[in-house]
């Protein structure tokens, strides 16, 4: 616990701050549920879920910041999984509650949506339910250590699987007021109990950036050497235009004053902060009371709505636009770095669907559309310079935008959906249903001619690419599009491209990148997956993208012959041989170097080949990795390669 702990029990935002008692605490049903369906309270037992539960605690803690009785929060993982999470709140009741007859705090602990976020005005606005959170991480734990510091004295209860130990009880006197929760995932649940260091930093950074002038410490105190400068403090006094700042770090930017403004109308804080860059891609992140909504929901559709007004607005007044010209969505949003948050009450607030993607409340886009769309009109007309380099940019994205749409009606309505033929390269299957074909991207002829030799004609097909394909993370569609590389494999996947793209028309639904198990190998993969990930990303939502995994060795001793795909592997094999002389090692190179059967038994066969599906966990972490390996900025990518080096394998120099 904190040795200083906050004693103001008046809320700025609305809060009944001293009447937070037991009476506060509302019940609605049991606990039983959750450890038979732990899936359906924190979305999966994986590693997802189980960061899930130190979320769930520290949303609690961010509550009473919101509330504005919290100033510090502080997060550890400590030695034999457990976590300890504490903040200097109000804390948590402990006098009796009316309709349970227990301390509130065991009420709040051990029955599934009892807070004090259902009814009263304890919160006016949060981020979880205070009490379905915490309870479903007690039931979920094999131990729970709850301590409460409130009116001069220090409680706390012990809990085993979500049931008490015994009562609450007072160990001793305490300044001040906060609550400390101490967890232990419960083995029963969770079969990996791995926490990442990375992922809890890049959440609790995050959040710190959202709840402005708040201190959320992270310490990792698992092994003392090995963690010795894990330690951080994360405090934003600037809140979301930090967080502009953090998320431009290593970008060029457009207008150097970043744009923010907040308002409340109509019972809706709307908090809004953007920046242009120089990239021809948007990150806009959505929140609503501190829950990112990754579908965005009506906050966001009434923000686009207010800057394509805006935008055209005050370019049609100042003589950026001709006549006949409009600015579109795509235009004003390409470069733009954005950040909308709302903060609404409890009792109306909505979501659709329950992992709270997406907010569904409707008065939020009439509440951002107003407040961003007065407030940026003004920003345009008293930054006269900054607005003239936002509409620099979001003109060249239009001009952009007209050249492009006319190479696509060259080379795609003229082209694909009228039928033209599939490029002669293309050594096509026979079976024309997409669930059963695969496209095999091969580099090089040599490795296409062992391919085409090696393939199940029924089912496979090749596309051998010449060289290294265009690098199309900073490349328009209308450069792209004059690529005879990339124009031939638009073609033989036959869905068009980028918004033009219609998966269902997609004729294999296993596409796989075969490169050479070398550096070059190594970068085509790269320029392959920059343009699936920019043009094709549904056909990685659907899961149709996989990379071929090639041997590194073939061993022979006499008759047996065994192949290796690592180092470490390959050392296994040589073991088993007994005695490792009339040994014989091939290193592979290159898929050229492999004759028709030895590609088929290692890469191709169905029946044992090894194929890596391409998925994305974190879209923004996604792109962000993109842009530093592909981008134009040198020093990002070579802090990188810095960085990372260490952990490359099987490195050809």
């Amino acid at each position: 616990m904190p040795k200083k702990l906050a004693k103001k029990q008046t809320s700025p935002n609305g809060g009944n701050g001293g009447s937070y008692t037991a009476k506060d605490i509302y019940v609605l049903e049991g606990l039983e549920p959750v450890r038979k369906r732990p899936g359906m309270y924190i979305g999966s037992t994986g590693v997802e879920g189980l960061h899930h539960l130190i979320w769930e605690v520290v949303d609690n803690s961010l509550d009473e910041a919101m509330a504005g009785y919290a100033k510090n929060i502080s997060v550890t993982l400590l030695p034999w999984n457990k976590v300890r999470v504490v903040d200097d709140g109000r804390g948590i009741p402990v006098d009796i509650h009316k309709q349970t007859k227990v301390s509130a705090l065991e009420t709040v602990m051990t029955t599934l949506h009892a807070g004090g976020k259902f009814g009263g005005d304890s919160y006016k606005v949060s981020g979880g339910l205070h009490g379905v959170g915490v309870s479903v991480v007690n039931a979920l734990s094999k131990s729970l250590n709850a301590q409460v510091c409130r009116d001069d004295a220090r409680w706390e209860q012990d809990y085993t699987r979500g049931k008490p130990d015994g009562k609450v009880k007072k160990i001793g006197a305490c300044k001040g007021s906060g609550t400390a929760i101490i967890f232990e995932p419960d083995t029963e649940i969770f079969k990996e109990i791995k926490f990442s260091w990375d992922t809890i930093l890049e959440h609790l950074r995050q959040q710190a950036y959202l709840t402005a002038g708040v201190k959320i410490q992270i310490r990792d105190e698992r092994e003392k050497e090995k963690h010795l400068h894990n330690s951080y403090a994360f405090c934003f006094e600037s809140g979301i235009r930090s967080y502009i700042s953090f998320l431009n770090r290593r970008q060029k930017v457009k207008n150097e004053t970043i744009f923010y403004t907040t308002k409340e109308v109509n019972g809706i804080t709307v908090e809004v902060a953007l920046q242009y860059v120089d990239d021809l891609t948007a990150r806009e992140l959505a929140f609503a009371n501190n829950i990112y909504n990754q579908e965005g929901g009506s906050h966001l559709t009434g923000f686009r709505t207010a800057l394509t007004r805006v935008l055209n607005d005050y370019a049609r007044k100042n003589g950026y636009l001709k006549d006949k010209d409009s600015l579109t969505g795509e235009d004003v949003r390409e470069g733009l770095t954005s950040v909308i948050a709302v903060k609404i009450q409890n009792s109306v607030l909505q979501f659709e669907g329950q992992t709270k993607s997406k907010l569904g409340n409707p008065e939020a886009r009439g509440a951002v559309e107003s407040v961003f769309g007065e407030a940026f009109s003004n920003y345009l007309e008293e930054n006269p310079s900054e607005a003239r380099a936002i509409l620099d940019k979001v003109i060249l994205a239009l001009e952009a935008r007209k050249a492009a749409k006319a190479a696509k009606d060259t080379v795609l309505r003229k082209g694909i959906l009228d039928g033209l033929t599939l490029p002669g390269k293309l050594a096509d299957c026979q079976s024309r249903k997409a669930e059963e074909s695969e496209l095999f991207i091969v580099e090089g002829d040599s490795a296409g001619g062992s391919a085409k030799m090696a393939r199940d004609r029924k089912f496979q097909a090749i596309l051998p690419l010449r060289g290294k394909i265009l690098n199309v993370e900073r490349a328009r569609l209308d450069k792209m599009l004059s690529s005879k590389e990339i124009k031939a494999l638009i073609i033989a996947l036959g869905a068009a491209i980028a918004e033009e793209l219609d998966i269902s028309k997609l004729r294999y639904h296993k596409i796989v990148i075969m490169t050479d198990a070398d550096v070059d190998g190594a970068h085509i993969r790269t320029l392959l997956l920059t343009l699936f990930y920019r043009y094709y990303l549904p056909i990685i939502e659907h899961g149709y993208l996989y990379i071929a995994q090639p041997p590194l060795y073939r061993i022979q001793k006499g008759k047996d012959v065994r192949y290796a795909y690592s180092d470490p592997e390959k050392e296994k094999v040589l073991k088993e041989f007994s005695g490792a002389q009339g040994v014989n090692i091939q290193r592979y190179k290159g898929l050229g170097e492999m004759n028709a059967s030895q590609l088929w038994e290692t890469t191709m066969d169905p029946a044992v080949r090894v194929l890596r599906q391409v998925h994305i966990e974190d879209a923004a972490e996604s792109s962000k990795t993109f842009e530093i390996l592909m981008g134009d900025e040198v020093a990002p990518r070579k802090l990188f390669i810095q960085t990372h080096a260490r952990a490359v394998q099987n490195l050809d120099v």
